[in-house]
């Protein structure tokens, strides 16, 4: 069996942060990522302009990277109304989309013959739905999810949830109740900090809302 064959059953995720671009090509090179899968809803940056969506693209073509947007089927900021409650998007509601549904079946089709980095802009996998909302749902499958950490070092699902545990204020030692259900909670109380809320409509001094 060929390496690549071998590696095919992993998906990795990455965030862009800060970096470079030079030093953000050389993490995906070193890990052998052969394909991207956007999941930024809005992808662009404001400060990081070498992220923009073509920008980006064509620095990844360069080195036969596949770009693949998936922001509208996978990202947490949604336009379904149906997915958020007052003014903010649901990871619950948002899982039971069927945009999102088909955004992980594309995943999982790809999976097999390429290797698939997850992308979105946060640079700890743990404060990004990347993570939280995407990996969450796939992380039942029969795939090993890995993160690409600024460093370069990569950290398992498993290592990244016990994390999330301490972040959350849950102890992997409870007496009362297994691993799961605390995993479980942590991504809830997590999905309740990071979901996108949109802005309050601030009322003109006419009293016309802006």
């Amino acid at each position: 069996m060929s390496e690549r064959n071998r590696m095919a059953d992993r998906l990795f995720t990455i965030g862009h942060s800060d970096h470079k671009m030079s030093q953000f090509l050389s993490l995906l090179v070193g890990h052998g990522i052969d394909a991207i899968a956007d999941v930024r809803s809005h992808p662009y940056s404001r400060f990081h302009s070498q992220f923009n969506r073509e920008t980006l693209a064509g620095s990844l073509k360069r080195l036969d990277i596949e770009y693949v947007f998936l922001g509208q089927e996978l990202g947490a900021r949604r336009s379904e109304r149906d997915s958020y409650q007052g003014r903010k998007a649901r990871y619950h509601l948002i899982s039971k989309l069927p945009a999102f549904r088909e955004g992980l079946d594309r995943l999982r089709h790809g999976i097999p013959s390429r290797r698939i980095a997850l992308l979105c802009a946060e640079k700890d996998p743990i404060t990004c739905h990347r993570m939280v909302l995407v990996c969450r749902h796939l992380r039942s499958d029969p795939i090993e999810i890995r993160h690409i950490l600024g460093d370069g070092s990569i950290e398992s699902m498993e290592e990244a949830e016990t994390r999330l545990l301490d972040l959350v204020g849950l102890s992997p030692t409870d007496l009362f109740r297994g691993r799961a259900e605390l995993i479980d909670e942590a991504y809830e109380l997590q999905a309740e900090r990071i979901a996108y809320s949109e802005p309050e409509t601030v009322p003109k001094e006419n009293g016309v809302k802006a």
